[in-house]
């Protein structure tokens, strides 16, 4: 039989060849109790299995993986998901049934919402449902993914994806999907291919033995013919020579072809990903995300737990400079009794600085902890969606008067230069008027707001494009304004571990870039080909 090709768009680099599998969701029969009493007891001990299931899997894992996995967590301890349900039992109706009927019309309700952030939160219903009723019928909600395995599905959840081990390879081939979703992110952190928009998987009445994804060019190919994975399997060892060497390289300073040094610092989403880790890799910590200590299982953390874990992170450093970026809550990242929940429009909401400064008492917790930790290192304060001057100054303000009472007590601590992220279009164009001690682009919220193109939806992932001119042009005039103020200009963004931009985005006079430890390497040997 021929190979078959399929063509769809890239969402994580890479090159991988494996069995192929199917990911199918088990269907299993159950018996009913037909008594309502029973049945609400199966379902309550149901979702309070698969609540622990989830929190299982969330010690597993850390960072922005936790974060996905927590807001499910958060979801199914919302009485009001299983009201539906249980009043469908009272009423005679098995659990399985009525769980499933109940969620169907909620997964409907968000799927219908005009409002970008429901219409994503579809998928996060989807697992949930299915885990609920996993447990139900006590079966495995979908066979186990092998390693090495290219995995095919419709779409596949955050939890299933880190259920697997993708440390021994394997890729991930979608029918739908899209490049700026969950899914994605989590695959590109760690290493694993996929491509989606494939459309419908067909292969012709058999099911292929073998197949190889091209993350790079956006292509799978069932049942590859003997020269085609011929050509592959060179490619991919000479992929891997490469990573090789560049990993070789890593601890080496990065420096173009024509003679530039670039700064390369790590994004870190939790201080346990720095385990493990030489500092001499980075020239520092660009981004340090503190929304995990935020987590819905753990409440909201007190300003010991907070300064704790950022003299742990400085410590790591060792002198370097350390980023650590204030809770940047909202928009899809929710954190529940914190973040306001329904808005109309998430992303155009109350988010990042502007949470902050609607809960001054969260906020001073953290403006203290980040003070005292300040002491003990070189940290800089970095503050998440600044539109606008007067919320910087309104900071500035806050974090003054938490310092003057630190000193007051005679706590130790310092004043952390305070930096923005340019995230709006509004500070990337006026970044001039901001007193920043530095610039942060974020250049997924740059870009989608730029250009009007939500990250997850895949109908307009072509249009999320960080490459874009207009999106250059703004990186490029916010770096030209650090110039002229003598401060530094830095992206911590997606798109700086996106190595076919690395020469534009060295092009716009960015000479600062902050990336996950995980494409270090990769970066740092794209910038040594990058030639004026």
């Amino acid at each position: 039989m021929a190979e078959i090709r399929l063509t769809g768009r890239t969402a994580s680099p890479g090159l991988a060849l494996g069995p192929f599998t199917v990911l199918a969701t088990a269907v299993a029969a159950r018996t009913e109790t037909g008594d309502p009493a029973q049945e609400t007891a199966a379902l309550l001990a149901a979702i309070e299995a698969a609540t622990a299931e989830l929190a299982d899997l969330v010690a597993t894992v850390e960072g922005d993986a936790a974060d996905i996995l927590e807001f499910q967590v958060a979801m199914l301890g919302d009485d009001a998901l299983a009201e539906g349900a249980f009043d469908a039992i009272t009423a005679g109706i098995p659990a399985d049934h009525a769980w499933r009927a109940a969620l169907d019309a909620e997964i409907a309700d968000y799927g219908a919402a005009d409002d970008e952030h429901f219409r994503a939160r579809t998928a996060d219903l989807v697992d949930i449902r299915d885990r609920v009723l996993a447990q139900l019928n006590g079966v495995d909600r979908a066979a186990a993914i092998p390693a090495g395995a290219i995995v095919a599905c419709d779409d596949i959840s955050p939890s299933a994806f880190l259920a697997a081990d993708w440390s021994g390879g394997g890729a991930l081939a979608l029918a739908s999907g899209s490049p700026s979703s969950h899914v994605a992110m989590l695959a590109r952190a760690r290493g694993a291919p996929m491509v989606v928009g494939l459309g419908p998987l067909s292969w012709e009445g058999r099911i292929p033995a073998t197949a190889l994804v091209d993350g790079d060019a956006g292509t799978v190919i069932l049942d590859p013919e003997p020269e085609t994975r011929r050509h592959f399997e060179q490619r991919m060892a000479a992929a891997a020579a490469a990573r090789a060497a560049a990993e070789a390289d890593s601890t080496k300073p990065a420096i173009t072809a024509d003679g530039r040094r670039i700064a390369v610092l790590l994004n870190v989403a939790a201080p346990e990903e720095l385990a493990g880790l030489d500092p001499a890799i980075c020239d520092g910590i660009g981004l340090v995300r503190t929304e995990f200590l935020f987590e819905a299982s753990r409440g909201l953390p007190d300003e010991d737990t907070q300064y704790a874990v950022y003299r742990r992170i400085l410590d790591w450093a060792a002198g370097r400079p350390v980023t650590i970026r204030t809770l940047d809550a909202g928009g899809d990242k929710p954190i529940p009794g914190l973040t306001v929940d329904r808005e109309s429009n998430p992303f155009l909401g109350v988010r990042g600085i502007r949470l902050s400064l609607a809960r001054p008492d969260v906020f001073r917790v953290q403006l203290r902890a980040l003070a005292r930790a300040a002491a003990h290192g070189v940290l800089k304060v970095m503050l998440p969606m600044v539109a606008v001057p007067a919320e910087l100054a309104a900071a500035a303000a806050l974090l003054d008067a938490e310092i003057g009472a630190l000193e007051a007590s005679g706590i130790a601590c310092a004043r952390p230069p305070l930096g923005i992220m340019v995230e709006v279009p509004a500070a990337a164009l006026r970044a001039e008027d901001f007193a920043a001690a530095f610039y942060s682009i974020g250049s997924n919220d740059l870009t989608q707001y730029t250009m009007a193109a939500a990250r997850d939806i895949g109908a307009v992932a072509d249009l999320n494009d960080t490459g874009n001119p207009a999106v250059l042009a703004l990186i490029a005039r916010t770096v030209e304004v650090g110039r002229a103020r003598g401060v530094e200009v830095s992206l911590c963004g997606d798109a700086g571990a996106d190595t076919r931009l690395t020469t534009a985005l060295l092009a716009t006079g960015l000479t600062t870039f902050s990336v996950a430890p995980v494409a270090v390497a990769q970066l740092k040997a794209a910038i040594a080909t990058v030639n004026r």
